[in-house]
This record gives structure tokens, C-alpha cells and sequence, in this order.
């Protein structure tokens, strides 16, 4: 039942940090035996140098991209699986091609990246994967002709570039994850739609029944961010209501002093007028302060509101 929670946050989460920089589709159904691909991305023609934020995330959408997340590690078959998902995505897409009389380039197919949170060696060395230049530890590469990665998220470096696919870990990484995404400053891109897509996966996994030990944890170690940030909130709440309340009352002390002058200057203005005159800005009040020295009479005030 869990694994169904963490894979609509999966979804979820890829979806809202990859759709700013191209087309992504969750659950996109592929021929054969209805198989359903996690996340199909295809990105924007001009793509956006602010993809660098998403890290080695943002590599991976340089290019379209079929992205597999599992909450337990991948075994032998669901890694097949996916291959066999990729395939079908290339044989539809050679069809397409040949339908429309042009050559399907290279770089049109989606390459694979089946993202788990632990993976065995052994489970490595039977799909011959290898690591290339330039990628970070916990990329293995399969064959080139399979344009498959297995992304092995715990051996993954415990840096800033890692920090979007770290929170698809589990344990010890994913909590680690989370800390460092709640140290981000608050303007920080992502930082705040992320942690609230994962303060639903606490709830959602808070009214299950049948917890496993490492979600037991997540939860535990939620509570405190999840009071702290929702305190937080109460305050900047309190705040802006004291703001405010403060404006409003400079706003009708401005409105009761300008009727007691223009009382004085031009004798009793009736509620109509005085009605306008509420509906002034901070900024109109002061303005008519100014002007209401060389009024001499009620068509002076009026004149005045209706430019």
C-alpha cells in the first residue's frame, strides 16, 4: 500500500521539478501489454540555463528522458521491464518517422534512467554497467545501445548537485535529503513546493496502518520540520496581520484628520463625500492634505475627487 503513496509522490515531485524546462507526462501508457512509463520528459526546443539548479537532475533532462523512480530497490525484472518500455517508445517513435517520411535523429530517443534507492553489484555486473568520465559515483551506465542508467541514489555524493535525486532515497539518505533542502533559503527555487509535497507524503503515510520501519522514521523525523515550518507560518501570519492592522489605522487616522480640516475650510461635508474620501489611498490622502488649503468651497473638494 505504501509504495503506491511513495509513488505519487515520486510522480508528483518529478513532475513539478522538470515542467518549467519541458513537456512531462506521468503515467504515460505504452503499447504491448499496457505498460505505463513513471515519467516521459521531452524538453523545451530553448531550453533554460536555470535547469543547472536541478543538478545532476538537470543533466538528465538535458535530453528527453523516460525517468523510472522505485521505492525498494529495482530487481532484475523491473529493470528489464523498463528496458522493454524504452523499446517500445523507440519502435513507436521509428514508426512515427516512417509515417511522416523523415529520419528519426539520435538524439529524439528518450534515454532510460531507472533510479533506486540501493542496488547490489552483483545486480550491476549482470547488466555489464560501467561508469563514463564526467558522471558522478552511483551513475552506471549500461551498453550504449540500450541508452540505459541505473542511478544507484545511496552511493550517490552527499553534495548540493545530488540534493533533488537524494530525496528519493530511503533512510538515512532521504532524511539526510530533507535536511538540507529545510537549510535552503526560502527564496531557494523549488524548496518550498518540494517540502510541501513531502509534508503530504507524511500525511498520507501517517493514515496508514501498515507502516514499514524506514517510513515509521521519515515520519518521526518530519514531525519536527513539519511544527516548526507550520509555527513559522503562524508568525509570518501574525505579522502581516499586525502590518496590516497598522496601515488600516494610519489610513483612518489620515481619513478622520482630513475631514476635520476640510470641516474647518469649507464648512460640513456630507456622508457621500466622505464616503469618497475613505475610499482614498494612503497616498491620495496625503495629496488632498495639500490641496485642500486653496479650497474655498464644497465645489473645490469635489472637483478635486472627480479628476
Amino acid at each position: 500500500m505504501t509504495r503506491f503513496i511513495h509513488d505519487k509522490f515520486a510522480k508528483d515531485y518529478l513532475e513539478e521539478l522538470l515542467k518549467d524546462y519541458g513537456e512531462v507526462k506521468a503515467s504515460e501508457k505504452v503499447s504491448g501489454e499496457i505498460k505505463e512509463i513513471d515519467v516521459l520528459f521531452t524538453p523545451a526546443k530553448q531550453q533554460s540555463s536555470n535547469i543547472q539548479i536541478l543538478g545532476l537532475l538537470g543533466r538528465f533532462a538535458e535530453h528527453p528522458a523516460i525517468i523510472e523512480p522505485y521505492r525498494n530497490p529495482a530487481s532484475t525484472d523491473e529493470i528489464c521491464d523498463c528496458i522493454l518500455k524504452l523499446l517500445e517508445v523507440k519502435a513507436f517513435l521509428r514508426r512515427e518517422a516512417k509515417a511522416n517520411k523523415t529520419k528519426l535523429q539520435d538524439s529524439e530517443i528518450p534515454k532510460l534512467w531507472v533510479l533506486t534507492p540501493t542496488v547490489s553489484e552483483t545486480r550491476l555486473s549482470s547488466f555489464g554497467t560501467m561508469q563514463k568520465e564526467g558522471w558522478l559515483s552511483g551513475v552506471h551506465f549500461l551498453p550504449d545501445a540500450l541508452r540505459t542508467v541505473i542511478v544507484a541514489i545511496h552511493q550517490l555524493p552527499q553534495t548540493p548537485e545530488t540534493l533533488w535525486l537524494r530525496l528519493l532515497g530511503r533512510g538515512n539518505v532521504q532524511s539526510q535529503a530533507i535536511i538540507e533542502l529545510q537549510a535552503l533559503p526560502l527564496d531557494y527555487p523549488y524548496q518550498k513546493a518540494t517540502l510541501e509535497l513531502v509534508y503530504n507524503l507524511r500525511e498520507n503515510l501517517r493514515v496508514n496502518q501498515e507502516l514499514e520501519t524506514d517510513d515509521r522514521e521519515l515520519i518521526m523525523r518530519l514531525e519536527p520540520l513539519y511544527q516548526r515550518d507550520r509555527e513559522q507560518a503562524k508568525e509570518e501570519g501574525r505579522q502581516e496581520g499586525r502590518q496590516q492592522g497598522r496601515q488600516q489605522g494610519r489610513q483612518e487616522g489620515e481619513q478622520d484628520l482630513i475631514v476635520r480640516l476640510l470641516n474647518r475650510r469649507i464648512g460640513e461635508i456630507d456622508a457621500s463625500l466622505i464616503e469618497r474620501i475613505q475610499g482614498l489611498s494612503i497616498e491620495q490622502l496625503e495629496n488632498l492634505g495639500d490641496a485642500l488649503l486653496d479650497f474655498s468651497s464644497v465645489a473645490d473638494l469635489e472637483a478635486w475627487l472627480n479628476q
